[in-house]
């Protein structure tokens, strides 16, 4: 079940979840614009009570066996979103706006992090990982890599292929055709992500606008 309200006092039927032997439940948080997962952390019936009372993550310390306030000492406070409870009622799964961009005690933006004890960006949606890729044919160009070439273009380059993607995507439509529509629309995404980061502008910075609009 999906909960997305900005009193979130009455929205979870309590009596309803399932905790373990501990009194515990697992609650997953999300970043709302991207869809990256920030972490996992435990929570009581009391720490949920307070995260849908405040409107923010409150967990359970199973070390020190006490609530805490996500944040709270460090400022990188979760701001909840939305909140869903799975089928068998014994997950959680938070919506949340991740303050500082951090959620990790070691300073990461996401405790999932590592893969063989490497640091690396914990994946997202699509738009995020190409734009990734993008930004680091930006700092780190190649000369065989079709994007770095197109940045060295500048704006003269990267906004006459925005506009010849944009009438591909106009000619597709116009026939009707679902897999050109989808590829000439996967084009005209992929040249204006160029664009954001030739001119540094932050993809999430354009999920914050629609963010603002869907309200």
């Amino acid at each position: 079940m999906l909960v997305n309200n900005a009193d979130f006092s009455h929205a979870i039927p309590l009596d309803k979840i399932c905790y373990n032997d501990q009194g515990l439940i697992p609650a997953i948080a999300q970043d709302y614009l991207d869809g990256t997962v920030l972490m996992m952390g435990w929570m009581s019936r009391e720490s949920l009570e307070k995260t849908l009372q405040t409107g923010e993550t409150w967990y359970w310390s199973r070390s020190r066996q006490e609530l805490w306030h996500k944040g709270a000492t460090s400022g990188h406070i979760q701001r909840v979103k939305g909140i869903r409870y799975d089928c068998d009622s014994d997950a959680l799964l938070m919506t949340v706006e991740q303050l500082g961009d951090i959620a990790c005690h070691t300073g990461e933006r996401s405790c999932f992090h590592q893969v063989d004890q490497q640091k690396i960006a914990p994946p997202a949606d699509m738009l995020s990982e190409v734009f990734s890729v993008i930004r680091d044919r930006r700092d780190n160009p190649s000369e065989s890599s079709y994007t770095s070439k197109l940045l060295a273009g500048g704006d003269n380059k990267i906004l006459k292929k925005i506009g010849e993607e944009a009438a591909e995507v106009v000619m597709a439509c116009k026939d009707d055709d679902s897999d050109a529509i989808a590829g000439e629309v996967a084009d005209l995404f992929y040249h204006s992500l160029v664009a954001l980061a030739y001119h540094g502008v932050e993809l999430r910075d354009v999920y914050r606008k629609l963010a603002e609009r869907r309200r």
